[in-house]
């Protein structure tokens, strides 16, 4: 019996299987292999098998040991991400960011916006920014009052209710430093005096949006800003614009972060609201839209109200698009609209006045702002302008600023008139082009009519009445749905400057009726 297992044994460690089925089975069989199989038939049925089949064996073994050693080994990786994380571990690492970074994260999937909606996480953010701060000595009792106004506060409120709690209370508090900011008003062109500082407070911004014919939109935000006493002057240039063929529509947004950090500037990733100031349609871009003039290397092209499209001549593709937004209740465009309706501007309440019969036609007050990128050409304010009621034709009033007949009102232009422009690469100056702004207040010095908007001047086709000037005659014309403006100007050669000698205003009966409650 010794004899028999210590045989089995043996056989065992050299990987053979039992002798007999009555044999003891020492531990589980070791795998199959031909060598194994080889070595456990014994001398004869090796010789055996090498002379039937020499080589077979070795390479046999060969692919065995292949197989055992050279093969990798295929382990399956585990799934690791920061969603796998349990919801306690996630709400601690949410626990360490900012407002406008736990907002963010909110957007990435449902269960992070359920975690990011925690009330204890925004509970500690809004009780740092708004909850004041008391001295208290006893420690005790300060930390015993936390802990349960905190639990009270946790378990009494629905979740993202301190979330709603601390947005409405930021955007309240910016509402009141943007509006103690543009409290003040400038007599002189009866628009707030800091509205470029009402602006920065607020974190606003505008952008562009291109849309194809296929509905694919491409935004452009890369913007440089030029700001004058009553407009803005917008700039955007890229190198990736899309084809101007393929175009349908351009959209202008104004964009403003739902929580502004005045400490650094608005992130594009943060949530951020848009809102609707014009809409233009690019189709037949040439044909439709006003040629103001061109330089060597780009072409303009006007669309009302205030757009400026640059054309790259050879290529006949977009090199640059500028806007002029005027001051007037220009806050109000771009952030009180939504992505798809523009802000409707509240209707004035006529005052109606028995006594004057001439109301409506008098004590009016211009302010006029021509300028062509960093160059200002003129900026004046003129005053006690009337219309009498004959001089009231085709639906329109007159208004005369600079008439021809009076010599001491004629005002010259200050440098040589050009409207700057520039890319990445290529800076120029078309000539002859300008942005006007005008701000018109009615007699109580209320914004009646403001636009800005660029505008060209052109060689008069008419002969020159003017007897104290010799010099070519030159006109500027601009006209919208409220009104027109009229300017006529002469080059004197001698000084290489422009002169105006005639500016007058037509004002629409209609907006006059409805301002006022008249019916001229």
């Amino acid at each position: 019996m010794a004899t028999g297992r210590g045989r089995a044994l043996r056989q065992y460690g050299r990987g053979a299987a039992p002798a007999s089925p009555g044999a003891a089975e020492v531990g589980p069989p070791r795998p199959f292999t031909p060598a194994v199989a080889a070595a456990s038939a014994g001398p004869r049925s090796r010789s055996r098998s090498f002379a039937a089949r020499p080589g077979a064996c070795s390479e046999t073994v060969n692919a065995g040991i292949k197989s055992l050693y050279l093969t990798p080994s295929i382990k399956p990786k585990p799934n690791l991400c920061i969603e796998s994380l349990p919801s306690e571990m996630l709400i601690k690492i949410f626990s360490y960011l900012d407002a406008v970074s736990l907002l963010s994260v909110g957007c990435v999937n449902k269960h992070f916006y359920h975690l990011a909606n925690d009330n204890g996480i925004w509970l500690k953010i809004y009780s740092i920014c708004f909850q004041p701060k008391r001295t208290i000595w006893k420690m005790k009792s300060e930390q015993t009052e936390t802990v349960s106004l905190g639990c009270a506060a946790l378990h009494d409120r629905k979740p993202g209710y301190w979330k709603k709690e601390y947005i409405f209370k930021q955007i309240a508090a910016v509402k009141t430093r943007v509006m103690r900011l543009v409290k003040p008003v400038d007599p002189y062109t009866g628009l707030p005096c800091k509205n470029k500082e009402a602006m920065k407070a607020s974190g606003l911004s505008w952008m562009i949006v291109l849309k194809d014919k296929n509905g694919k939109e491409h935004v452009t935000e890369k913007a440089k800003l030029l700001f004058k006493d009553t407009s803005v002057t917008i700039l955007w240039y890229s190198t990736n614009w899309p084809c101007l063929d393929s175009l349908s529509t351009l959209k202008l947004f104004g964009v403003i972060p739902l929580l502004p950090d005045q400490s650094r500037a608005p992130s594009k990733n943060g949530p951020r609201r848009r809102s609707l100031i014009a809409e233009y349609h690019l189709a037949n871009l040439t044909e439709s839209s006003l040629a103001l003039g061109a330089d060597k290397l780009v072409q303009l092209f006007s669309l009302n109200p205030g757009l400026l499209v640059g054309l790259w001549k050879e290529k006949n593709e977009i090199a640059f698009v500028m806007a002029s937004l005027h001051y007037h209740q220009l806050l109000e465009r771009s952030t009180l609209g939504s992505a798809t309706v523009q802000y409707a501007l509240p209707p004035n309440k006529p005052v109606l006045d028995d006594v004057d019969p001439e109301y409506g036609l008098h004590d009016y007050s211009l302010h006029l702002d021509m300028h062509g990128g960093s160059c200002t050409y003129l900026c004046g304010t003129f005053k006690r302008l009337f219309c009498r009621k004959g001089d009231i034709a085709n639906g329109y009033l007159r208004l005369t600023v600079v008439s021809l007949k009076d010599n001491k009102k004629h005002l010259p232009l200050v440098g040589t008139l050009g409207l700057s422009w520039e890319t990445d690469v290529f800076k120029g100056n078309v000539k002859d082009c300008y942005v006007m702004d005008v701000t018109l207040l009615d007699e109580t010095g209320k914004p009646f009519w403001c636009f800005s908007a660029p505008v060209y001047i052109e060689l008069s086709s008419e002969a020159s009445s003017l007897y104290d000037y010799l010099g070519r005659t030159y006109t500027t014309d601009y006209a919208d749905s409220e009104g027109k403006v009229c300017v006529e100007l002469v080059w004197l050669e001698e000084t290489k400057e422009y002169f105006i000698v005639n500016l007058v205003l037509y004002i629409s009966t209609k907006k006059v009726n409805n301002w006022y409650g008249t019916n001229y």
